[in-house]
């Protein structure tokens, strides 16, 4: 049986190189021989069990790799193909949110790197039909980026709802936040508020064009916001912190929307009569479908969209995972997976 060197989540909280056995191929299922694979701040609470002990599993949903192997069954992908391993690996596709087009909050969904084995070894399994094929235009570690990060931020923007021209506040500008800036201004043609309490975060953001910067230890964000832009049309929310959402909030004007993407563990404060009597919507954003990771794809292959990736080798892993808990990353880490 064929063998595979993988990362995979241990006992003690750390993450391990094992060898691992790769099975043969069911129906419907392909093998990617991978390239590389981006490391996400969700594979670090997987690896400490945050959600949960799931020790033995092989990390991983930023992976990008090669197709080598197809079941018969399979018209998807084909041999050559390079491929996504996303964090939504399967939905049931039968339930309601797989056919409305909102198939990633399917009650059944699997999701690589947590509840199946992920992209973080050299060979990984995928159901064909729900890994997305990679543009030819498109690089390898800049795909992987996009296949998480990216592909959240996008989705996030479109639940924005809003028309180019109009105001959107990126709460965030780490790994998730570069990457909703430069969909927001290239793509979307939006103006753009940052906000981060990281200098060199709003200098990044300076450098791809947001129209306001703000850091929140030195300004008030909703009194800057609403005096020069008479309030955001929209905020979407990466950062990790209560206030980040309260400040959003604030920001916006009436009739705004606020997407919530990033997961702190309190709760964000809203007046109620603020809710109704300003029309506030507030809209949770979950990754995004297949549909949305083609098309962030897409902006990628053009040009529109460039991921910051730093590739490093399948050992270092730990190492990158201490780098994230101090806060010290600036882009995405990227491992490589061919031998």
């Amino acid at each position: 049986m064929q063998k595979t060197r993988a990362i995979v989540a241990t006992s003690d909280r750390t993450a391990e190189v094992q060898e691992k056995e790769l099975r043969p191929l069911k129906p419907g299922e392909a093998l990617l021989k991978m390239i590389c694979c981006g490391v996400c701040h969700t594979d670090l609470h997987v690896k400490n069990a945050d959600f949960g002990d799931v020790s033995g599993i092989v990390l991983g949903h930023e992976g990008i790799g090669e197709v080598v192997e197809i079941a018969e069954d399979v018209t998807s992908l084909k041999v050559g193909d390079r491929a996504s391993v996303a964090w939504f690996f399967e939905g049931c596709g039968h339930c309601e949110y797989c056919t409305t087009g909102r198939e990633t909050l399917c009650r059944e969904v699997k999701n690589s790197g947590y509840t199946v084995d992920g992209g973080m070894s050299e060979y990984c399994i995928v159901t064909a039909d729900y890994s997305v094929r990679v543009p030819e235009k498109l690089g390898s570690p800049e795909a992987s980026s996009i296949t998480c990060a990216g592909v959240t931020t996008y989705k996030a923007i479109k639940e924005a709802k809003l028309l180019p021209g109009e105001w959107i506040l990126i709460s965030g500008l780490g790994g998730l936040g570069n990457l909703a800036l430069q969909y927001a201004k290239n793509v979307f043609n939006l103006k753009v508020i940052a906000v981060d309490i990281n200098d060199g975060q709003l200098d990044f953001a300076k450098k791809h064009g947001a129209d306001l910067l703000i850091n929140p230890l030195n300004e008030d964000v909703a009194k800057v916001v609403q005096e020069k832009t008479g309030g955001a049309h929209a905020a979407v929310v990466t950062a990790v912190a209560k206030s980040a959402f309260n400040q959003s909030v604030d920001a916006i004007r009436a009739g705004g929307r606020v997407v919530a993407v990033g997961l702190p563990t309190e709760s964000m404060d809203l007046s109620i009569p603020r809710l109704v009597l300003d029309g506030i919507i507030v809209v949770g954003s979950l990754v995004g479908t297949r549909q949305d990771l083609a098309e962030a794809f897409q902006a990628g292959a053009e040009g529109l969209v460039v991921p910051q990736c730093e590739v490093r080798p399948m050992e270092d892993i730990n190492d990158i995972f201490e780098e994230m808990e101090e806060g010290t990353i600036r882009g995405r880490m990227v491992i490589d997976l061919r031998s």
